[in-house]
């Protein structure tokens, strides 16, 4: 399984990116996907959360009317847009893949695109 985050970069506060990750290896289709973030010397938290069919999203509170999770089965691509950007979104976004096989779940994790917020 092989997840590749990019569009990250640096972008000025109030500014937007869109993350891409494209994943390999599994069954797309049929796999819940994530987006996550790290900021230096804090925990990994969860920003946002999309079902296997795309039909059900979730976002981390302090996330919500900010960003906005969206996934392309046939292209086996999730993206994440993010909007009015701050300083405090500074960190590593990674996606996460999440198979679940007779009630277990088994993730999978991308190494991560660099998102710096600053003036």
């Amino acid at each position: 399984v092989k997840l590749v985050e990019s569009g990250g970069g640096l972008v000025q506060p109030g500014g937007s990116l869109r993350l891409s990750c494209l994943a390999s290896g599994l069954t797309f289709s049929t796999s819940a996907m994530s987006w996550h973030r790290q900021a230096p010397g804090k925990e990994r938290e969860l920003v946002a959360w999309i079902s296997s069919a795309g039909d059900l999203t979730d976002y981390a509170n302090n996330m919500k009317g900010r960003v906005s999770i969206s996934r392309d089965n046939p292209k086996n691509v999730v993206y994440l847009q993010m909007d009015s950007l701050e300083p405090e979104d500074t960190a590593v976004y990674s996606c996460r893949a999440t198979q679940t096989t007779w009630g277990r779940e088994r993730h999978y994790w991308g190494q991560g695109t660099q998102v710096t917020v600053s003036s």
